[in-house]
């Protein structure tokens, strides 16, 4: 039996820890190559050591104008074709929108906003039929997240663009996804928990349905699943990897 990745080729942001992390290691369990981009060359090293020689890695940050092209054309020389890609940013700093100051929004658009649709850009024009991209973007998307202004404000607008971008790309065979998760025990959420108090993280599990927080882990094998080819006909969605704290049908 094939294994559901098999020969297909990714570009992973984020990818040295968390939720970017736990997709490259589903991906290239299930027989893939990825390519992983960090902030942080040392952990970025670790990890791609970790994952073995199905990886590369290439440091760079998404609000960087030249790394989009820099990453596809390294992926397109070192694995000689680019099947889709995770484009996972790290959350924007808290806030409320009284405190929220330009320079931070500034900062965050660049690189949550405009480093994501740079990026997709230069990889929509390098796949072909059967490729797919996920976005990775929170459950702000859908309902505020309190203390979380510039995600709430950032989020709705990529969820709007998976839907537009999936009209515009579904003619060449080409699927956009657009992932958000919930409470996922990763560093980022253990800095959130760790803002409040001691009963934090007590309390948010109580209001999801599953009573606790996913697993890097689970999240990984849903982006997997959803860039691979077993999930050829599902695109122009939003996907809640949450335990079912959504409100929101």
């Amino acid at each position: 039996m094939t294994s559901p990745q098999s020969g297909r080729c990714y570009i992973v942001t984020g990818g040295s820890r968390g939720l970017g992390y736990a997709t490259a290691e589903a991906l290239v369990a299930g027989g893939g190559r990825v390519l992983v981009i960090s902030r942080d060359p040392a952990r970025l090293n670790a990890s791609v050591a970790a994952l073995g020689p199905a990886a590369i890695g290439m440091p760079g940050d998404l609000a960087d104008p030249q790394l989009a092209g820099a990453a596809v054309s390294r992926a397109m020389t070192d694995f000689g074709r680019l099947d889709g890609a995770l484009v996972s940013v790290g959350g924007p700093p808290g806030g409320s929108v009284l405190s929220t100051t330009d320079e931070a929004w500034r900062a965050s658009f660049d690189s949550v906003f405009i480093g994501t649709l740079r990026l997709v850009r230069e990889v929509c024009g390098a796949i072909e039929a059967g490729g797919a991209i996920g976005i990775v973007l929170s459950t702000s998307a859908r309902e505020v997240l309190p203390g979380l202004t510039i995600s709430n404000g950032l989020r709705p607008g990529l969820a709007m663009l998976v839907k537009d971008l999936a009209d515009e790309v579904g003619p060449r065979g080409i699927r956009i996804v657009g992932l958000l998760p919930g409470r996922i025990a990763t560093d980022r959420i253990a800095e959130i928990d760790a803002a409040g108090d001691s009963r934090s993280r007590e309390r948010t599990e109580e209001r999801i349905p599953l009573r606790r927080y996913g697993t890097p882990e689970e999240f990984g094998a849903v982006a997997a699943f959803l860039l691979s080819d077993q999930a050829s006909y599902v695109t122009g969605c939003l996907i809640p990897i949450d335990g079912g704290s959504l409100r929101a049908p």
